[in-house]
């Protein structure tokens, strides 16, 4: 808070830069203020979002330049062989609009030239740039290339979406096969369930075809680049080459785990009957990687017909999480289920022909030529069922398995449909706008000065009238989806008599929903949700203060059940005795300096693995990637598991402390009381630059962040993970009253820039680490007031 207090103290006279920039209309003026957010002055929509590509594209040149190749199928082209299965992954699913005009306008009536804007914009900046090559970003040095221009498809690429459940889908498969459908059941929290044996998970492909590696080429498009130079590295041994293949592995099998448990988020609304000014109030934190740069990107459009501010994906144009002059809104993930995955009897005479409805059907066919560094290029062969791409030939068994992603149809670009929320001046007109959002499915919600909150589901959802879409099926015909369920139809409310909302990618589907079959089976925990519904249902009015207060909250909900059970119980070794004491004592925080966190963390570890040994034989163990914390709770109350396997619990939990001592003993030393939390061996957050082992010692304490000491960790409301190193989480913050604009706080970890020489690469950083926020200025004379740099662009 006195960061907060000293930045508002804070008057700057700027000086204004003018620059001639070809492709604008009319003069913008651009106000960067002192936290490294544009505000953006246009006296049209074009050159609007124009100077929003432009000026996005000048702070995060690099990210541009990576997005472009991943969406292009051209990352192999500058870092070698080792990269040519993503770009045939990326070419395999790659969305070629038959139409371009009719899927850039399905976001937004004027989609086309607000996409084609701001594509000009960033093509300006990258044509100015390669005019002066030594202004480029070190990266750009340091690989030895230059950026590329952009097109309106590659805005519109499905690339970096947060897309579905096609790899749970396939562990599914495998584990029916291995320990039978009431063991899965049993092992994982499929909800809500209407009757016994609910989800259906009957299999009705060869189980023991499933547990090749189907999706190879799936999960190398997905991957974030790594930079790493054993990566790239050309003409390698057979063992290097082995090796460098169990990493890949090992890092397919961690990101998709931390993609699918902990890209979740947080956000609430409450009515002006609980807030302390009488207005509506929302707050929303995004949870995805923590990273340099940061994923998001604040900025204020403003233009007639447009007055928006918030932040989105640099990339993007138009904001995806933030406020206008009616109303405010957010989002979380919400779970639908778009993918399925097909398998197909093949023709033994023709693998290019596979039987659909008793018919043999021929595969279309692509070829593509994709550029490969140090090599010659490679030409692909491409294949799609009447399902979706071909992502497996088992030749010998005379079977392919193909994806269908629904997401490949036309207006599935991640939050391009914000555009419409971008100018929506009622509820009403939100939600008919959220009618658009169709990727990733997420919860919108809406918080406004004329006193309406409200909440709409929104997603691309397939109606299944014959299967839950959790295993793999035959692509013979028998199992097709029956189109998509009107966004509208999904789940939502409007001023309900609770006076809040909350969303935390926890279940929300009303008993009897319908359609079943088409949204998730499996959700967060909800412990992060329940935590805020306390918090907000505790009788007293709330502040700005107190919605960042509950946004940082450390709070463990589920300690508070596993605690308990240790009371009773004691033990004979030293230490283990004395670590029941700290545990007696706590009150359930996370917090930085806790020494009770650091042995209740190192104990719920050693409770889900303990579970997890007892629960799963071996062979299955790798398609279970972590317990859910219901079926922990679930288990350490009961003395039976699911296995009907009787255990002595009091002895089991008693034995996981004391491995949590031992554990905490060999990383920090036998002295108790230096066992806080917030520490690197224990809880930290430091951030590594992509490109961190290409450069000397000097630069790379330039390029890194960090470390800091963190709280939390994946079930408080700050989410922070289960890592040492927090990899996941909010590094962007909103809190909104309605009753005044220019009350907005907010953050963005590290900063806004992407350049090291830039002063807003990390000095949002340190303001991060204490769970601070920035003023977010909305009029004009709070902008003035702050205002760092004056640019005015002309044509």
């Amino acid at each position: 808070m006195r960061l907060i207090l000293l930045f508002l103290l804070l008057t700057t006279t700027a000086c204004t830069q003018n620059l001639r920039v070809t492709g604008l209309e009319q003069p913008v003026e651009v106000l960067r203020d002192q936290w490294g957010v544009n505000h953006i002055y246009a006296k049209n929509e074009h050159d609007l979002f124009f100077a929003q590509g432009y000026m996005a594209a000048q702070d995060r040149l690099f990210q541009f330049e990576m997005w472009r190749r991943q969406a292009t199928g051209t990352v192999a082209e500058l870092l070698g062989p080792q990269e040519l299965k993503r770009d045939i992954g990326t070419r395999l699913f790659k969305f070629r609009p038959q139409n371009l005009d009719a899927e850039l306008n399905f976001y937004h009536p004027h989609g086309s030239l607000i996409i084609r804007a701001f594509v000009a914009g960033i093509n300006a900046y990258v044509t100015e740039i390669n005019q002066t090559p030594d202004k480029l970003p070190f990266e750009f040095k340091t690989l030895n290339t230059k950026p590329g221009l952009w097109t309106p498809e590659i805005v519109i690429s499905r690339h970096q979406g947060l897309l579905s459940n096609i790899r749970d889908e396939l562990n599914y498969g495998r584990l029916v096969h291995l320990i039978g459908t009431d063991s899965l059941r049993a092992l994982q929290w499929f909800h809500p369930v209407s009757q016994p044996g609910d989800p259906d998970l009957t299999l009705h492909v060869d189980g023991a075809g499933l547990m090749q590696n189907i999706l190879e080429l799936y999960e190398a498009f997905r991957l974030p680049v790594k930079f790493s130079k054993a990566n790239v590295g050309l003409g390698a041994t057979d063992e290097e080459e082995a090796w460098q293949r169990s990493q890949k592995r090992a890092e397919i099998d961690e990101w998709f785990e931390a993609e699918k448990q902990f890209v979740g988020s947080n956000n609430w609304v409450v009515s002006g009957g609980k807030s302390a000014s009488g207005y509506p109030m929302l707050a929303n934190d995004p949870h995805r990687a923590v990273s340099v740069p940061s994923l998001r990107y604040w900025a204020h459009l403003n233009a007639p017909g447009w007055n928006v501010i918030g932040a989105g994906e640099p990339t993007l144009p138009g904001i995806s999480v933030g406020h206008n002059d009616y109303g405010a809104w957010g989002l979380t993930i919400f779970d639908t289920d778009n993918e399925d995955l097909y398998v197909y009897e093949t023709n033994p005479a023709n693998p290019n022909q596979y039987r659909y409805k008793g018919r043999w059907e021929t595969m279309r066919t692509l070829r593509e030529t994709i550029p490969v560094k140090g090599r010659a290029a490679q030409t692909v062969t491409l294949k799609y069922t009447r399902h979706g791409p071909v992502v497996f030939d088992d030749a010998r068994a005379h079977r392919a398995y193909a994806v269908r992603a629904g997401w490949r149809e036309m207006g599935c670009s991640p939050y391009l449909a914000s555009l419409r929320m971008n100018q929506a001046r009622s509820w009403t007109e939100f939600r008919q706008a959220c009618l658009y959002s169709r990727i990733p499915g997420e919860n919108m919600v809406w918080a406004d000065p004329k006193g309406t909150i409200g909440w709409q589901a929104v997603g691309l959802a397939p109606i299944r009238k014959n299967w839950t879409g959790l295993v793999p099926v035959p692509g013979d015909g028998r199992y097709e989806w029956a189109g998509y369920l009107p966004i509208a139809q999904l789940p939502h409310s409007e001023n309900p008599s609770s006076g809040y909302i909350v969303t935390a990618n926890n279940n929300l589907t009303p008993p009897g929903f319908p359609h079943r079959n088409a949204i998730g089976w499996v959700w967060a925990s909800p412990s992060r949700a329940h935590r805020i519904e306390e918090v907000l249902a505790d009788g007293k009015r709330k502040t700005v203060s107190d919605f960042m207060r509950l946004q940082a909250d450390y709070v463990a909900l589920p300690a508070r059940t596993l605690v308990p059970l240790l009371e009773p119980l004691s033990s004979e070794d030293v230490p283990t005795e004395q670590a029941l004491t700290y545990l007696r004592k706590w009150n359930y925080e996370l917090g930085t300096s806790s020494v009770a966190a650091a042995i209740y963390v190192g104990y719920e570890a050693q409770l889900r693995r303990a579970f997890m040994n007892l629960t799963i034989p071996a062979d299955a163990r790798p398609y279970v990637k972590s317990l859910s914390t219901k079926r922990l709770l679930d288990w350490a109350v009961s003395p039976q598991l699911a296995t009907n396997r009787p255990i002595n619990r009091d002895s089991l939990l008693l034995a996981c402390v004391t491995l949590a001592v031992a554990d905490l003993t060999r990383a920090l030393g036998p002295d108790m009381e230096t066992w806080v939390y917030g520490q690197r061996a224990l809880k930290y957050s430091a951030l590594t630059h992509a490109l961190s082992e290409w450069v000397s010692d000097e630069q790379r304490r330039r390029i890194n962040v960090g470390p800091v000491a963190r709280g939390g960790y994946a079930e408080t409301v700050n989410a922070t993970g289960n890592s040492l190193n927090q990899e996941h989480g909010a590094t962007f913050r909103i809190v909104v009253d309605t009753q005044d604009w220019d009350r907005t706080m907010g953050i963005n970890s590290p900063g806004q820039s992407a350049d090291p020489g830039s002063t807003h690469y990390r000095d949002l950083f340190p303001l991060w680490a204490e769970n601070g926020y920035f003023p977010v200025f909305f009029s004009r004379k709070r902008v003035d007031q702050v205002t760092e740099t004056k640019m005015l662009l002309r044509p």
